[in-house]
């Protein structure tokens, strides 16, 4: 695989068809499962049939990056029954993309994603080493810190 270069050229899309959210779900096994030991039974799951997701193609075609978010009732479990607000998670970028802008640019789509749908903010579990990146978007960590798959994490949340 050749890594893109930092003038990599690439498109965000909702992922609607079964090719894109296979996609996704590539990605996500490359950087949770493969890469940080994220049990795979756990990665996947009864979440993502209602999810929205948000994938990130270079020119090619080949994916970057993912990132999904929930709303609704399937956020409500997440973010302690606060209807209006939505939950961003499984947010993840190769690490061939990595430093290209490709996170952040997921998250702002996830965000739209969430004002399209009437969400008044957007909550996300961050790995503790990944909370900088998310301060510089906007997010404001609250609560202590937990385990979640082993790696610790912070809630966190923007209001949009």
């Amino acid at each position: 695989m050749t890594s893109p270069s930092p003038s990599t050229s690439y498109a965000l899309r909702v992922a609607e068809d079964p090719a894109d959210r296979e996609a996704c779900f590539a990605v996500r096994k490359e950087v949770f499962v493969v890469e940080q030991g994220v049990p795979q039974e756990i990665e996947y799951d009864a979440y993502d049939a209602g999810a929205v997701h948000v994938l990130a193609v270079r020119e090619d075609g080949l994916p970057l990056g993912t990132g999904r978010l929930l709303y609704g009732e399937a956020a409500a479990a997440k973010v302690d029954g606060e209807a209006p607000v939505g939950s961003l998670g499984r947010l993840a970028v190769t690490r061939a993309a990595r430093g290209l802008g490709v996170g952040a640019a997921l998250v702002r789509a996830i965000e739209d994603a969430a004002r399209a749908r009437g969400l008044e903010a957007v909550d996300l579990h961050a790995q503790t080493h990944a909370l900088g990146f998310y301060e510089r978007l906007g997010y404001v960590a609250y609560g202590p810190e937990f385990p979640d798959a082993g790696i610790p994490h912070r809630a966190m949340r923007r209001a949009l």
